[in-house]
């Protein structure tokens, strides 16, 4: 996710800080980096400029503390114009999905066809039932959703919101494709007041481009259902594309937030940066991933920090608190206390454990840069593809070598290895993974989590 702009800031902050003082030189040349960093990740152009000014005019006569030096401040004053950039300046709870009607809420999904429109509704159902939303910052609770598909002229867009519905387990408005949009809106209306729905979640057509057809039906269901929020969902795969699309339909509906979805993607990251800006709307809420749960609040101040290289340990600490069942963790440490030896049944429970946060790539990016692992461990490994690859060597070995390691000999490794689909090094890299997993979950036995971090050297030196 934004890896190559997050790379750039990365390089421009760290020289920043070697400054003993900042000159006029010196800051020109690190505004140019900044914007030229900005470009190539196809932010808009107004909101590069409007970025760059405004830095320039807080860094006039700054005053800098005693405990911080000109670069710091510097950085300061970046990460603080970043985030004003992205959707800070529209206040604390902006990114928050409103609900404040009276029931059902309606929720109404608009963008071009092909953004992950139909995909992107299930997730917020998703979101909703599972008691993700937040109001003022606090959880208000799972909530009762009905999903209802306005798109007759895709019947393939009804069935798969419905599959959909069915795989998470939400309701679905069984939709009659001889009705128009306007009709299916009314019934479903009709039908989610009598069975006291607290949400309804109404997926829209999307057309190939812009046309007055499409625009009128959108005025037209928006006219009909009154929604609390009008969410326009933006591929960030499309560049500068999405954000005149955006414009356009703001221009004929009141959209009220945003949508980014495949932001996990090999995106430049330019869309992020500049929709909230062009539109004057929030963005709302990111896709992080395909999975059904893929779906975050956008923070602007935890995205400035990701972006600077700064990591964001906040959301991290959130998606593990979502994801883990923290009493299966706990039965898993007191059998790892009991036992004599960590085995690979125990080093397959951990990853188990570890792919329920999230996927590997989302947590790597949201670590700082210094404690991120350094590119040369991984080399052209994909860290997915690695979990991948080590679940594979784990599934080909028998109950007797999970439970027992050291009986895993030449013979053994080359059974494995062919079983897999990998190689024998690759079999003798997860036996030396195991080795310094034994030996740390020793120490922790001894010394406990406390001086752990302090005894082992071999951590620090591993991806050497």
């Amino acid at each position: 996710m934004l890896d190559n702009l997050t790379k750039r800031f990365s390089k421009i902050i760290k020289k920043i800080k070697g400054e003993a003082r900042l000159t006029e030189t010196n800051t020109s040349d690190m505004l140019r980096e900044i914007r030229i960093a900005l470009l190539e990740a196809d932010v808009s152009f107004v909101v590069v400029k409007d970025f760059i000014d405004s830095i320039k005019k807080k860094c006039l006569g700054v005053e800098v503390v005693d405990s911080l030096n000109p670069g710091q401040v510097l950085v300061s004053i970046v990460h603080k114009e970043l985030v004003r950039a992205i959707g800070g300046d529209f206040g604390e709870y902006s990114t928050e999905i409103s609900l404040d009607s009276k029931p059902p809420a309606i929720i109404l999904m608009v963008g071009l066809q092909g953004v992950g429109k139909t995909t992107t509704a299930g997730k917020l159902a998703y979101w909703f039932k599972n008691g993700h939303h937040v109001r003022n910052g606090k959880l208000t609770g799972k909530k009762k959703v009905l999903l209802v598909s306005t798109d007759i002229y895709r019947p393939a867009a009804i069935e798969q919101l419905n599959i959909i519905a069915n795989q998470i387990e939400v309701d679905f408005f069984d939709v009659k494709t001889s009705l128009k949009p306007c009709d299916i809106a009314i019934e479903a209306l009709d039908y989610s007041r009598r069975h006291y729905y607290d949400i309804v979640i109404f997926d829209t057509a999307g057309r190939l481009g812009i046309d007055d057809f499409m625009m009128n039906e959108i005025k037209s269901l928006h006219k009909i259902v009154s929604p609390i929020e009008t969410l326009f969902i933006v591929d960030s795969m499309q560049g500068q594309d999405a954000i005149n699309t955006a414009k356009a339909f703001s221009e004929v509906v009141p959209i009220t937030g945003i949508i980014l979805t495949k932001l996990d993607g090999d995106s430049r990251g330019g869309v992020a940066l500049s929709v909230s800006k062009v539109t004057g709307r929030p963005l709302k809420l990111v896709g992080v991933s395909e999975k059904i749960n893929g779906l975050e609040l956008f923070h602007p101040d935890r995205m400035a920090s990701r972006i600077l290289g700064m990591g964001d340990i906040l959301s991290l600490v959130e998606q593990a608190q979502k994801n883990i069942d923290f009493n299966d963790n706990n039965r898993t440490i007191n059998l790892l206390k009991s036992k004599d030896k960590f085995d690979f049944n125990d080093f397959y429970e951990q990853i188990s454990q570890m792919k329920k946060i999230g996927s590997m790539s989302d947590l790597l990016d949201k670590l700082p840069e210094g404690l991120q692992i350094p590119s040369r461990a991984l080399g052209s490994n994909n860290p997915d593809k690695m979990i991948i690859k080590t679940e594979a060597i784990i599934n080909s070995m028998t109950l007797l070598e999970r439970s027992k390691p050291d009986i895993i000999k030449s013979s053994r490794k080359r059974r494995i290895s062919k079983g897999s689909g990998t190689t024998v090094q690759d079999v003798n890299n997860l036996i030396k993974q195991l080795d310094q997993m034994q030996s740390i979950v020793k120490k922790i036995k001894k010394n406990g989590f406390g001086k752990i971090f302090r005894s082992i050297t071999g951590v620090n030196n591993f991806f050497k």
